[in-house]
């Protein structure tokens, strides 16, 4: 862990046996504790950059140690066979109903309880440990390895492992292997929402029928639960199916914002938890019509293979609000919405319907409404990116293609949609930045203010849009919009040459 270009001394220290006593005397400046990190390498003596660097080399010891640790568990699992348990049929064993939660049938049912009190934790975080680190070892070895070799830290590898562990255990290991060789390559660039969303539309795409019988087994747990959470506050929580739960957010959220319009000096989050508490205890509340948004992105191949009899397979997920679903839920979405009829996909009620095209690879070519693609194919024209402008202010076209690709705020690894981000130059306006597709990007407020007034920083954007972000420290990451594919894995460690500060006037 020693800074590039430094050399390090290895010492040996043996454990003194007897200990020193109590009374006998210390030099002077010499403390009874044992060495830390910090002591033998001084992090004052540091430059930021080197600073960052062994940050970074944190982050890799620590995927090793997890995968070590993962292997531990799993040993000691294998210590504890099942054989020792009481049988069914035998005084004193398991229900049924208990016994089919088992992770693993060959580990006795009490080995959570010893693991937590091994690690002192709980029986359910020592259970969830238990299971990510048996599916790491035994259906995710790549991800697994690149754990023990520190290319993939432990908070991505969890991630994986979950989605591909408990939810995942009627699928076949050959597809779970195929969702592991799709999402690892991706896995370093990405947040851990997005990789989640990413590995459970992989899933999908893999096994959509298992999908949707796991959707329908979710369904029949739904339930609302209360805890609280301190300082008199408490949380409420709605497990429902997608769809109703999109819905009542949406509702809440247009009602709290239509509040605020009107002047309501509360705190958006405060005044959405009222509006719900209104909804549900003040039915009879005349409540002003609003309009809510709900996003679906969807190929027209997987919209028709989700029609009854055509299950879908191998083709890709639908999104909905960025959560990836079945081609079957989002038929019954959409046929919902009265946007999907026998004359096709139309413009819901008081609502719009946006299409867009994109290439193989992902990249977004043109965003239109359903009469603007109309119109060019009856006048032979084609689509494309809207055309850029010779101003500072964007198009309402160049907004609704910004929007589309790029779907949430594109500093790497914030996930503010981009419905409430600024539409932001990359380049200033100022200084020759041009109001085009190609400059332009989504950055939510923090992040605008970011890019225009923190110093050091380095923003750096692709025709197609891949925004690069380097830090002060020389650290640079990759965020791509979301849907296309990538082509390294997302982590750079480069001193770029930065420009001086530029103001750019933003909307603040």
């Amino acid at each position: 862990m020693f800074p590039p270009g430094a050399f390090g001394v290895g010492v040996t220290v043996a454990e003194l046996r007897p200990a020193l006593r109590d009374d006998v005397a210390v030099p002077a400046g010499v403390v009874r504790r044992p060495s830390r990190l910090g002591d033998l390498l001084p992090v004052g003596l540091m430059t930021p950059e080197e600073k960052a660097s062994q940050l970074q080399r944190v982050e890799e010891v620590e995927a090793a140690l997890a995968a070590f640790k993962a292997e531990l568990v799993v040993g000691l699992a294998t210590d504890r066979p099942a054989r020792d348990d009481r049988r069914r049929g035998q005084v004193g064993a398991a229900s049924g109903e208990w016994a089919a939660t088992l992770l693993d049938e060959d580990v006795s049912e009490f080995f959570p309880d010893e693991l937590a009190l091994v690690l002192n934790c709980s029986r359910a975080a020592a259970t969830r440990l238990w299971e990510g680190s048996t599916t790491l070892l035994r259906r995710l070895p790549a991800t697994w390895a690149a754990l023990a070799d520190g290319a993939l830290d432990w908070s991505r590898a969890r991630a994986i492992a979950a989605e591909l562990g408990w939810p995942a255990r009627e699928s076949p290991d050959d597809v779970v292997a195929a969702v592991e060789a799709a999402v690892l390559p991706q896995a370093g660039g990405l947040s851990i929402t997005r990789l989640r969303a990413l590995v459970r539309r992989e899933l999908i795409k893999a096994d959509p029928a298992a999908a949707d019988r796991r959707r329908k087994q979710a369904e029949q747990a739904a339930d609302v639960t209360v805890r609280g959470v301190g300082d008199g506050m408490g949380e409420l929580r709605a497990t429902m199916p997608l769809p109703a739960a999109s819905e009542i957010r949406a509702r809440v959220d247009a009602h709290a914002r239509a509040l605020k319009k009107a002047g309501d000096p509360r705190p958006l989050g405060q005044v959405r938890s009222a509006v719900l508490h209104d909804f549900v205890t003040r039915p009879e509340h005349e409540w002003p019509t609003v309009s809510a948004h709900v996003e679906v992105v969807a190929s027209l191949d997987t919209l028709e293979s989700g029609a009854a009899g055509a299950p879908g397979v191998g083709t890709d997920p639908v999104l909905v609000d960025g959560e990836p679903v079945t081609a079957a839920l989002a038929r019954a979405i959409l046929e919902r919405l009265d946007a999907l009829c026998p004359g096709g996909l139309q413009a819901p009620a008081d609502g719009t319907l946006v299409l867009s095209v994109t290439d193989d690879d992902g990249r977004l070519l043109a965003s239109v409404t359903r009469r603007e693609l109309e119109t060019a194919v009856r006048r032979g024209e084609g689509l494309g990116c809207p055309p850029a402008v010779d101003r500072y202010a964007h198009t309402p076209a160049q907004e609704r293609f910004l929007r589309t690709r790029d779907r949430t705020c594109r500093h790497p690894g914030c996930s503010n949609r981009a419905g409430w981000a600024d539409i932001d130059h990359v380049v200033p306006h100022a200084h020759g930045g041009a109001t085009d597709c190609t400059n332009l990007c989504c950055l939510c407020r923090r992040h605008h203010r970011l890019k225009t007034f923190a110093v050091g920083w380095l923003h750096v954007m692709t025709p197609d849009g891949v925004l690069t972000v380097t830090t002060p420290s020389g650290v640079t990451r990759v965020s791509r919009p979301p849907g296309m594919r990538p082509d390294d894995d997302g982590v750079l460690r480069v001193t770029a040459e930065r420009a001086p500060p530029i103001d750019d006037p933003p909307p603040f």
